[in-house]
């Protein structure tokens, strides 16, 4: 970045600088450039936003301090000139230095001033009269012999550029003030009070910012001084509970949340995010800047369009480039230089200056396709990308079915991932917004895959990326790898003109997949039973479905909350426990036979009994097993191994068995689509009913359990109370990514002769049947503890054992 275009209080030097002189009434001003002389133009233009008149001189090559003016000559040839630096910070009164200039008859006056340090500066000597006796050009300790310096600011007249020669590099202080001198010309120095701030390192820069900041340099500050010291400027959103001590400023638009602290000498740059928890002290962000929660800045400087995801910490003296990422949970060491356009991925430490090297990206898919931040880590211009990946990793003239959740983030996206697919000549299908569960069971009726764009559950400004293949279910992960490559390597396909895809709205969508659920989900007996059930539909788009469902099925329902709210579409844990209470309370007073509750994309599904009693996920699981394997008396039930082992004994009294799988969706799918598979859930309200599809569908498994409930002539707390009590439970500790391998090591070493489980993580199990799992998160730095026993004591007992190897290993 050149300079001049560096913000200082989120202006750029020049444009304090220029502003000084227009204050002076010098409006007329040649701005001489070279390196990346388009930035400067393209901000400043003609200087009309400034009410000035702004011209340039380009230099082809360097030319020195006196080359660059004798360069512009054609415009300065007529009357005397002021030059001054575009990148020093300075309040000096300009028009007393071009009086004390006309006064004394000079051909050239030097504004200088004192400094503590004059090691980097020309050190300059004037006489009573001010007439300049001796220049040296930055001196070491031992020639120093004044703390008088050269500013860089000169009042000159025209014939000045008889002496310097054009198109060659020529200085002021080095060749043409000697030369001046010796022919006794007059060269005064004016010694300026003021304040002065050769922006040229870190250091300097971030004084800058703290010295505006403080009152000790006369510029203007955009917005409002809201307490003494506090700069906001406007549009800017700071939530009350956020912790502001002065001076700082925050810049236009930027949004400071709740819990976040940000100290002195803090500059927050245009349209920043500051999110919760986040501390910032000594910090200048730049324009565009995203810092995640929990995140800690000191003293350092971020370059515009970076994110700072959360729990990162970058230390004094640490400058990160413009366009970059800082995964979460890594440091960046003081003094360390990242240059534009790296990644540091999650956990790292780092410690040396990232100059060529991207700091290996991590890998585009986690546990819900390709997921981040709206806006910051997922942005329309990444959906095209991705999109256009996929398309890439396609035929020529294939279909893909679209789809998203009724948030507005979603829709935007959605609209960049088909521009994307038809211009990479496929076609599309786009059933616009519809549950999760239709959006796969479309795809696999004939196109080559599938992209549905949802918001992330229970984290309302994230949105998953999710990608199908032609059965509907999640990619792959040969498939994944490959979408990778083509993404890391940028190798879009493009359409000529002729191929550009269609896109087509199918009609009919939700009677067509009403009507295959009907087709192969076992009903009888449900018209006969009478049962009366309550539907919460949770404000998303699962309601979208249950008009044309509920008529077919011929059971008593009372519908609620069945309207989209586009303001929600995602619920936290609180929201979808207040819902399920109230429809307890619903489910009582209509005395019906149970309630079912769906999440807004219509995947998962949770139950409240006759009684208005809710049946917590982990029993639901059990529930549905026992329902299912008692109708069935064979073949096979899939669950992840963090599920109870009571599931073993109710699958076995039945004649069924468990196969295990890992705590990853794909796997259940795996598994469901075998022909002797008969059930499939994992214990979070996700149920696969094979018959139907082999991912997780709330409204099949809301059809199932009607039928299975009408034909059983059972209640919901009848079934639950036959199944024994489990004792599962669960812990999260914060691992960081570096010792998460290690961690894995101790927990086997430390397993010794007991049985080991490795079908995901490791799973310890005692001689006794009481088991631990530990399995480290694949997005976050969290490990992830689970242990069984037949009470909670002895469950708790196992987890404090455990935890305390994780712990030693991370220590």
């Amino acid at each position: 970045m050149p300079k001049p275009l560096l913000p200082v209080a989120n202006r750029p030097i020049m444009e304090h600088v220029l502003r000084l002189l227009k204050r002076h009434g010098l409006n007329e001003t040649v701005v001489t450039v070279q390196f990346l002389a388009s930035l400067v133009k393209n901000y400043f233009g003609d200087g009309e936003e400034l009410g000035m008149e702004l011209s340039y001189a380009n230099e082809d090559k360097p030319l020195g301090t006196a080359g660059s003016v004798k360069n512009a000559e054609e415009a300065l040839k007529d009357d005397a000139f002021l030059v001054i630096s575009g990148d020093a910070l300075t309040d000096f009164d300009l028009t007393e230095l071009i009086n004390f200039h006309k006064e004394k008859g000079a051909l050239v006056t030097v504004c200088l001033t004192r400094v503590p340090n004059p090691l980097e500066f020309g050190i300059t000597i004037v006489d009573d009269e001010g007439k300049v006796e001796r220049f040296l050009e930055k001196p070491t300790w031992g020639q120093v012999f004044s703390d008088t310096v050269n500013t860089g600011i000169y009042v000159m007249e025209p014939e000045v550029f008889d002496y310097v020669e054009p198109d060659v590099p020529v200085d002021w202080s080095g060749d043409v003030f000697p030369q001046l001198m010796k022919e006794g010309k007059p060269i005064y120095g004016y010694v300026a009070e003021g304040y002065w701030e050769d922006v040229g390192t870190h250091e300097s820069y971030v004084k800058a910012q703290a010295d505006v900041l403080e009152g000790k340099v006369d510029v203007e500050l955009d917005g409002f001084e809201i307490s003494p010291g506090v700069w906001v400027a406007e549009g800017a959103e700071v939530h009350p509970d956020a912790v502001l001590r002065g001076p700082l400023y925050i810049g236009d638009y930027a949004k400071v949340e709740a819990g976040a602290e940000i100290r002195e000498h803090t500059v927050v740059g245009s349209n920043v995010v500051v999110k919760s928890g986040a501390f910032l002290h000594k910090a200048v962000l730049h324009d565009n800047v995203y810092i995640g929660q929990r995140s800690n800045l000191r003293g350092c400087v971020i370059g515009k369009n970076t994110d700072i995801m959360q729990a990162a910490r970058i230390e004094d003296g640490a400058v990160i480039g413009d366009e970059c990422l800082v995964g979460e949970e890594s440091i960046v060491q003081g003094n360390v230089r990242v240059y534009p356009f790296k990644t540091i991925e999650a956990g790292a430490f780092v410690n040396t200056s990232v100059i060529w090297e991207s700091r290996g990206q991590a890998h585009l898919f986690g546990a819900r396709g390709v997921s981040g931040i709206l806006n910051v880590e997922i942005t329309p211009e990444l959906a095209v990308r991705l999109a256009g990946a996929y398309a890439t990793t396609l035929k020529k003239g294939s279909t893909v079915t679209t789809a998203r959740d009724h948030s507005r983030g979603a829709r935007a996206l959605k609209r960049a991932v088909i521009s994307a697919l038809q211009a990479s000549a496929i076609d599309v299908r786009d059933l616009e917004n519809v549950p999760l569960p239709v959006a796969r069971q479309q795809t696999a009726r004939g196109s080559a895959g599938g992209i549905m764009i949802r918001t992330t559950p229970g984290v309302p400004d994230s949105v998953d990326i999710m990608f199908f293949d032609s059965e509907g279910a999640d990619l792959s992960q040969a498939s994944q790898r490959k979408l990778d490559r083509v993404f890391a390597r940028q190798e879009y396909r493009r359409a000529f003109p002729g191929e550009i895809g269609d896109l087509h709205f199918p009609s009919s969508v939700f009677d067509s997949y009403t009507g295959s659920l009907l087709r192969n989900v076992d009903t009888t007996g449900i018209a006969e039973a009478g049962l009366k059930v309550v539907v919460d539909a949770s404000n998303g788009s699962a309601g979208l479905v249950l008009p044309s469902l509920l008529g077919k099925l011929g059971v008593d329902s009372l519908t609620i909350n069945p309207g989209l709210d586009e303001a929600r579409p995602t619920e936290t844990a609180d929201t979808r426990r207040s819902g399920l209470v109230r429809l307890g309370e619903i489910v009582a007073s209509a005395r019906a036979a149970f309630g079912v509750r769906f999440d807004p994309v219509g995947e998962r599904i949770s139950l409240v009994d006759e009684k208005g009693r809710i049946v917590e996920d982990d029993r639901a699981l059990l529930v549905m097993l026992d329902l299912v394997a008692a109708e069935r008396r064979s073949g096979r039930v899939a669950l992840p191994v963090t599920t109870t082992r009571i599931a073993e004994q109710v699958a076995a009294y039945h004649g069924t068995q468990v196969e295990w799988t890992t705590t990853s969706p794909d796997d259940l799918t795996r598994v469901g689509s075998d022909e002797s598979t008969i059930f499939g859930g994992d214990g979070r309200g996700g149920f696969i009913v094979p018959e139907f599809s082999n991912v997780f569908d709330g409204t099949a498994a809301f059809v199932r359990l009607i039928g299975l409930v009408a034909r059983t002539q059972l209640t919901l707390s009848q079934i639950d109370a036959r199944i024994p009590r489990a004792h599962v439970l669960k812990r999260d500790l914060a691992t960081p990514w570096a010792v998460k391998g290690l961690v894995m090591r101790r927990v086997v070493e430390a397993a010794g002769d007991r049985h080991v489980d490795t079908t995901d993580g490791v799973r310890v199990v005692e001689a006794d049947g009481r088991w631990v799992m530990v399995l480290p998160d694949p997005a976050e730095a969290v490990t992830h503890l689970w242990a069984e026993g037949p009470d909670d004591a002895s469950a708790q007992a196992l987890l404090d054992e455990w935890s305390a190897v994780v712990d030693s290993a991370g220590r």
